[in-house]
């Protein structure tokens, strides 16, 4: 084991190679809107904000110093109500070292490790989790592992399943089962497990199922779609016809709602139906990354020779084209268009980008648009 000393020099060394002093950690200016938000959410003075901002910074920066100077004995670390930085060990000859480093101490009876062992135990017997249990977590403040479950039989149940150390989790009720709780707008970005990036055209519902139209060659029947590369599951691939067309429509799990506007790089817009615009009408594009991009729709019903095969009954447009932006949504005016299915040439030098037709697909599944 470290001495006191010996760990006091390597906190007081980490910390000025990592930046700073603790003590005299500076911090970037809170944008004022960070600053309202915090004073409306967290009822606190401007005053209040900025020094938790401050303290938060100097956290951030100590704790991994701390961490892993004590190794094995660290319990976690937390900022307390009254803002001072708490840093626990499992060893109370640690405690010294860590008044010296600026933060508060804690001596625990269960290091870090341990908890993250028992929180994993939990993860591996998440199939045992019926729905009365809605999650679990490492309570460090606690120093125990939290099960959440909608009665105390539910969690005692998983817990035993789980083969964990009940002397380690405790189970608190909680009436609130978590559902994914996120707004679908065209524009928005999603990923197809095991193939790549793709963009949500429009939302759309049949019956009482929400979902979303999007190009067809982004993904098969049953395909996956997920927030990100490794992100929450979304919703599920349910039809998609690619070549000879180009559209898909996705339906959303519980929780993910449709709205019925599409945005690109933050603006947004309400979509108010699907009347095709006549050729020579403007049109545009919504990117997440790149905004939004508008030309003129020069032709109807062209037919495109990809790589991967023959599309009829595109559209044709001199909107700009960009990689990455399969199945985003064209709008003329408040009229939902398309989905982005191709094109060439880029937002540099100019392009051609072809947009399959919302109609066609919205026939085929008998899927009603979702209107702002």
């Amino acid at each position: 084991m470290k001495s006191f000393r010996s760990v006091a020099a390597a906190v007081a060394a980490t910390l000025v190679l990592t930046g700073t002093p603790v003590r005299a950690t500076p911090v970037p200016a809170a944008s004022p809107e960070m600053v309202r938000a915090m004073r409306r959410d967290l009822g606190l003075t401007a005053g209040q904000a900025a020094s938790r901002l401050v303290a938060e910074e100097r956290a951030r920066r100590a704790e991994p110093a701390l961490r892993g100077l004590l190794g094995p004995r660290f319990g976690g670390a937390w900022l307390a109500a009254d803002g001072s930085f708490v840093v626990a060990t499992a060893d109370a000859a640690d405690a010294q070292a860590i008044a010296a480093s600026g933060a508060r101490p804690s001596v625990v009876a269960r290091p870090l490790a341990a908890l993250e062992a028992t929180r994993d135990l939990l993860d591996r017997a998440a199939h045992l989790a019926g729905p009365g249990v809605h999650g679990w977590y490492v309570d460090e403040p606690a120093n125990d592992v939290v099960v959440l479950a909608a009665d105390r039989a539910s969690g005692t149940a998983f817990v035993s399943g789980s083969k964990a150390d009940p002397s380690v989790v405790r189970v608190r009720t909680s009436t609130a089962r978590p559902v994914p709780y996120a707004d679908i707008r065209g524009g928005d970005t999603f990923v197809v497990r095991d193939k790549g990036r793709c963009i949500v055209g429009f939302t759309v519902r049949r019956g009482t199922t929400g979902g979303f139209l999007t190009a067809g060659h982004c993904g098969q029947r049953g395909d996956v779609a997920l927030t990100g590369y490794g992100g929450t599951p979304i919703g599920v691939f349910e039809a998609s016809s690619y070549p000879g067309d180009d559209y898909a429509w996705v339906s959303l799990h519980p929780g993910w709602t449709p709205r019925g506007t599409v945005v690109g790089l933050g603006v947004e817009r309400p979509v108010r139906g699907a009347a095709p615009a006549p050729v020579g009408s403007s049109v545009c594009q919504a990117g997440p990354a790149t905004g939004w991009h508008c030309g003129i729709v020069q032709q109807r019903n062209v037919t495109v020779v990809y790589p991967g095969g023959t599309v009829t009954g595109l559209v044709r447009t001199s909107v700009c084209a960009e990689p990455g932006a399969s199945g985003a949504p064209f709008l003329s005016g408040d009229q939902a268009q398309g989905m982005t299915s191709g094109g060439s040439g880029n937002c540099s030098v100019g392009g051609t980008t072809y947009f399959q037709p919302v109609a066609e697909p919205l026939s085929a599944f008998g899927l009603t648009l979702v209107t702002g």
